[in-house]
């Protein structure tokens, strides 16, 4: 992968990470007043955003976001070859983990992979679970996968490798906050720290 190749990759996930943010302000300045809490991420309450999450997890279950319900959940958009972006987030996630102690479990993390060409349950299911057990996997066919993007306003795109039939897979990295009755609250960004998540996290939990 060339300096000029990455260049303009960081270039269209900061362009895609841009619109969905704008989307998002946009959705949430239409909500209630309500009392403002000492977020890190941008809270975002009220947006339409992200309603819709029926895919498959990486054990071949049907998912939607009423399933976790009671849970504070955490969506990924990403792709498992990922050099950089996708790992990061999942790492960082796992330290969140960490830093939450038992409150953890009244987490979910889930990564929806825009590349379901290769991203098989069987592949999801040892990568995900590498960074901590609990998080999920889901995927769907071309067709489920780009629903839900939409939903999500993700952006992402296939783009051609050096040899026949590689390719790399471009997308929007940003980083969506549910609170426990399924409402999305706070949209952050991947270059988040985990402390920084955490807190977020746990103030919606209280």
């Amino acid at each position: 992968m060339t300096p000029s190749f990455l260049s303009s990759r960081r270039s269209v996930l900061r362009a895609g990470a841009a619109l969905t943010l704008t989307g998002l302000i946009a959705g949430a300045l239409s909500g209630c007043q309500r009392k403002e809490l000492a977020f890190n991420s941008t809270d975002v309450t009220g947006s339409d955003i992200g309603g819709d999450l029926s895919l498959t997890d990486h054990n071949g279950a049907k998912r939607s976001m009423a399933d976790f319900r009671g849970k504070a959940v955490v969506v990924f958009f990403g792709f498992i070859q990922c050099p950089d972006v996708c790992p990061t987030t999942l790492a960082n996630f796992a330290e969140v983990m960490k830093r939450l102690g038992p409150d953890a479990d009244k987490v979910q993390v889930v990564f929806v992979t825009v590349d379901p060409e290769r991203d098989t349950a069987a592949v999801m299911k040892e990568y995900v679970t590498q960074f901590d057990p609990r998080f999920l996997g889901l995927s769907g066919s071309a067709d489920d996968t780009a629903r839900v993007a939409k939903s999500f306003k993700v952006f992402y795109a296939k783009v051609p490798g050096k040899e026949p039939g590689a390719y790399s897979m471009d997308h929007s990295a940003g980083i969506y906050i549910f609170d426990p009755k399924g409402n999305l609250r706070l949209y952050g960004r991947h270059t988040a720290t985990p402390d920084a998540l955490a807190s977020d996290i746990r103030q919606l939990l209280t």
